[in-house]
């Protein structure tokens, strides 16, 4: 072979390996270029109106979650029991008309058996509980007294549940028939308490 012939064979195969190599490497920086430029996922919104991690003692757990769609106050509502000490785990579900706004635990019998308080508000300002005793290895239903039809004639909603000392209130406001002015500003409150998984209730004389 010439000596001629045998430089331009080499110089185009150097040539060509150049080439090869600058191309694989413009191959990175295009593809990260491209994946640079490509959107963020969308975070998703949270499914659950409503969730409460209710904490009895250290490996007991009670978890309350609402959900629903469409409509605020249609839906149902999930508690979610986790003993991890037991390796026990159940869960109990119900259909719910309102929107939970608050969930907790109470012994109010003082049976050592934990209770579940669900706080549900309707009607935008008329609010109802749901009690739960959980005993047996099962969740058993309470049912919360209504009120009385005397109450119920003075009763405008605006209510709240609350906790003083261990014990269960309900307030809300009245109006005075007599009162033309219809700012008494006068209240009634109801004490609650439990015997047996049945409610009794006393109006508190302040």
């Amino acid at each position: 072979m010439k000596l001629k012939d045998l430089f331009v064979k080499s110089s185009l195969f150097a040539s060509g390996i150049l080439l090869l190599y600058s191309c694989t490497s413009d191959n990175p920086e295009k593809h990260i270029a491209l994946s640079s430029n490509k959107p963020l996922a969308e975070k998703q919104a949270n499914p659950f109106p409503f969730y409460r991690n209710i904490a009895i003692r250290p490996g007991l757990n009670f978890e309350v979650v609402s959900w629903g769609k469409g409509v605020d106050s249609l839906g149902g509502y999930l508690i979610l029991m986790s003993d991890s000490a037991r390796n026990d785990y159940k869960s109990f579900s119900n259909e719910r008309k309102g929107i939970i706004t608050d969930a907790w635990n109470m012994d109010l019998d003082n049976d050592g058996n934990p209770e579940l308080y669900v706080e549900l508000l309707s009607k935008k300002n008329v609010r109802d509980l749901n009690v739960y005793e959980y005993s047996r290895n099962g969740f058993q239903k309470i049912n919360f007294p209504s009120l009385t039809s005397i109450m119920k004639k003075v009763y405008k909603g605006n209510d709240k549940f609350f906790i003083k000392n261990g014990e269960l209130f309900r307030s809300f406001p009245i109006t005075d028939p007599s009162d033309t002015t219809k700012k008494s500003g006068a209240e009634k409150k109801l004490q609650y308490k439990l015997n047996g998984n049945s409610f009794s209730v006393t109006e508190v004389k302040e």
